[in-house]
């Protein structure tokens, strides 16, 4: 269960409405990298959390805390749209030489919502939970969760740069912090499970013995002339120490791939549900 304040979680402040500037927030609510996003995760991850209850709790937290993050952006883009104008007409007698505030907005802020946020991206695009990521597999997850905060700390950033807003600079300055906080939070999760070596490979659960070991820790080299990309992951000892980094020039080694003849009831052409070529055509 879910209890609700009305206050915010942290404060928004608009100095000067930018209704193109509430466009770019909405990436931030409903895009790829955006919050609606890492609240959705979370929250999953939690819902279908098995093991240590701890492990739960910390992330119905998190999700929790999310859901205020896309209420902050949400007030902050339609505190953003205050006195936009909405309609070419209005624009025009603002500023008849200049304008164009209009065409950078998002019309459905217009049309659909009335000054108000909606759950898409900056280009419109409905939010798409399949970016949603709940394995079931704690290890995996705590990593996934750190993409998703290091991409929205570089969406925060970025947001921070487009804006002269104080007030704006303020929110996106407590959100960046707070992913600062969720990446450390994630990482601390595989520490405390034993470290980076301990928990590869995920899931570690599986008898490595069932893999075919020649290839676990071999880089595969797809250069023409057989060039290796020198680093850490072609060298040296496997970041899990149970093997040796190595190159290996990729070759193939299956076989060419043979269908069976096309169905007669399938759909395809007669010359395709036989196994003998037509006349005057031989198989390769």
């Amino acid at each position: 269960m879910f209890f609700a304040n009305p206050r915010l979680q942290y404060p928004v402040r608009v100095d000067k409405p930018n209704p193109v500037f509430a466009r770019a927030l909405q990436q931030a609510i409903g895009g790829v990298e955006g919050e609606i996003r890492v609240m959705m995760q979370y929250l999953f991850q939690s819902w279908g959390s098995r093991g240590p209850m701890k492990y739960r709790d910390m992330l119905l937290n998190t999700g929790t805390e999310e859901i205020g993050h896309v209420e902050m952006l949400s007030t902050a883009v339609a505190m953003n749209l205050e006195g936009a104008p909405l309609s070419f007409q209005e624009e025009a007698s603002r500023d008849p030489i200049g304008g164009a505030v209009l065409n950078g907005m998002n019309l459905r802020h217009i049309l659909s919502t009335g000054l108000g946020a909606t759950p898409e991206n900056c280009n419109g695009v409905p939010f798409n939970a399949s970016h949603v990521y709940a394995s079931g597999n704690l290890a995996a997850d705590m990593y996934a969760n750190v993409a998703a905060e290091a991409t929205g700390r570089a969406l925060a950033t970025r947001l921070y740069g487009m804006t002269d807003d104080a007030g704006m600079k303020d929110m996106l300055s407590f959100l960046i912090a707070r992913d600062t906080m969720h990446q450390q939070q994630w990482l601390a999760v595989i520490e405390e499970l034993g470290g980076m070596e301990a928990q590869l490979p995920i899931p570690n659960s599986f008898p490595q013995s069932q893999e075919k070991s020649e290839f676990a820790y071999a880089f595969f080299v797809h250069d023409a002339d057989g060039k290796v990309p020198e680093g850490r992951w072609t060298s040296g000892p496997s970041l899990d120490g149970k093997g040796q980094f190595e190159p290996m020039l990729s070759k193939p080694l299956g076989e060419v791939p043979q269908l069976a003849p096309a169905r007669p009831d399938g759909g395809a052409q007669t010359e395709q549900t036989s196994t003998t070529p037509p006349a005057g055509v031989t198989n390769p």
